[in-house]
């Protein structure tokens, strides 16, 4: 029964019927996933297991209202982020660089396509690690270590001019890999927001 609900119209029409077998494949395939997704954006184990619970809960709470035309996986992902939002809001108040932290991530959640945070991620850490030696060790000084481009250049020993022309050059190769999003993965990569500095 389990490979008729692969079928999004199928699960859904399921789920809308309240069939509760549809609704155990729903979370043994989806569970992991979005937990591994909602860590990425809480790097808390518990909060992030609580905001999954409460995302499945409310799916089967609101199964009624689900559209049989829109990808199941997708509503998953964004009721997920939203999920996340709202603890976010109650736990605590959002500096202005956390309401841009936030911007970036809602930025690359909203895009119809589904796998796309995780493809794009993994393509970003595939991407750095294959960028030119010297060009990934400045990028990584930059955004993983935040340090300026004068701090780079001193402690390369190399000129500012070329600490520029590295990073340039990294932003163009990530790029072509993940298009105007690179800014919001990185966001979710490195975590911090105080390090960034964009060029």
């Amino acid at each position: 029964m389990s490979t008729l609900y692969k079928d999004n119209t199928i699960l859904i029409s399921h789920l809308k019927k309240g069939d509760e077998s549809a609704y155990a494949y729903l979370v043994n395939t989806y569970n992991r996933a979005l937990f591994v997704y909602v860590l990425s954006l809480t790097n808390d184990h518990d909060q992030s297991e609580d905001v999954v619970q409460n995302v499945f809960f409310k799916v089967w709470l609101s199964r009624k209202k689900l559209n049989l035309n829109y990808s199941i996986k997708s509503f998953l992902y964004k009721a997920a982020y939203n999920e996340f939002i709202n603890q976010y809001h109650k736990n605590r108040a959002i500096s202005n660089l956390e309401k841009v932290y936030m911007e970036a991530l809602e930025e690359v959640v909203d895009d119809k396509n589904s796998d796309l945070l995780e493809r794009k991620i993994a393509l970003v850490n595939k991407g750095i690690k294959q960028l030119p030696r010297k060009c990934k060790e400045t990028f990584l000084l930059s955004k993983k270590e935040g340090l300026t481009n004068i701090e780079i250049a001193e402690h390369l020993g190399v000129s500012i001019k070329t600490v520029e022309g590295h990073l340039t050059k990294a932003y163009y190769l990530l790029r072509e890999n993940v298009g105007n999003q690179l800014k919001g993965i990185l966001f979710i990569l490195f975590g911090d927001p105080n390090k960034f500095r964009f060029n």
